[in-house]
């Protein structure tokens, strides 16, 4: 533990007027941090299969005005990506998270899309992110920040459009975390925790200006979810 976070801890347990913990009370609050225990967990998404969840996940996303598309193969993203743009009316053009798994797509097969990779700037009007899971409890998709993944591609772009592989639905939030959590602790490719993590229901919403719900206030309007579901 750094000293500025000793001093920052410090300081709250003396608002409260604590001590340090004694051994005992030390060592079961390292233990509760490592076991992760669960909260009760909805038993809606738990109890399917791959199948149901994955169609759980599409249907609480598009409860929440997000468009789901289900795709056979990897190889069929560029198609569905054309097509959804030229069915929103949308320019055949976007910035793309520079992600390994988004580049070995065969961008190639649709070449009228202009692809900038980066991070999104003022003008772009499309982005298209991978995400690290799918909640199908509630149809939320669970992104991380990172080199491969700038948050900026997630809240500035009108459009986002998300690719999810089929083994990335999980049931839960907990699921969710179980994954970040052996992202970070890779034997293999140990990554540290990520900076940023969003969870995104459907497109960016707001209800505040005189209560009527109002799309793209703080983020994306539209929210296009492509599901690679090869089982």
């Amino acid at each position: 533990m750094s000293a500025a976070r000793d001093d920052i801890l410090g300081r709250v347990r003396d608002a409260l007027k604590r001590g340090p913990l004694d051994p005992e009370q030390a060592q079961e609050l390292d233990r509760r941090l490592a076991e992760h225990r669960r909260n009760l967990v909805p038993q809606r998404a738990a109890a399917l299969d791959h199948a149901g969840r994955v169609a759980l996940f599409a249907a609480m996303a598009e409860e929440v005005q997000a468009t789901v598309a289900r795709v056979a193969a990897p190889d069929a993203v560029p198609e569905e990506v054309a097509r959804y743009l030229a069915s929103e009316n949308l320019p055949a053009e976007l910035v793309m998270a520079p992600d390994p798994a988004l580049d070995t797509l065969p961008w190639e097969t649709r070449p009228l899309l202009r692809i900038r990779r980066g991070r999104a700037e003022a003008g772009d009007n499309v982005s298209l992110t991978p995400c690290l899971a799918a909640i199908a409890e509630t149809g939320t998709l669970m992104l991380v920040s990172g080199a491969d993944t700038p948050t900026t591609l997630n809240f500035l772009p009108d459009t986002h459009i998300v690719v999810v592989r089929g083994e990335q639905v999980v049931a839960s939030y907990e699921d969710g975390w179980d994954l970040i959590r052996a992202r970070a602790g890779s034997s293999n490719q140990p990554q540290a925790m990520p900076r940023t993590i969003n969870f995104i229901t459907g497109p960016s919403r707001t209800g505040d200006i005189e209560q009527r719900i109002q799309l793209g206030a703080h983020g994306p309007r539209r929210l296009h979810i492509i599901v690679i579901d090869e089982s």
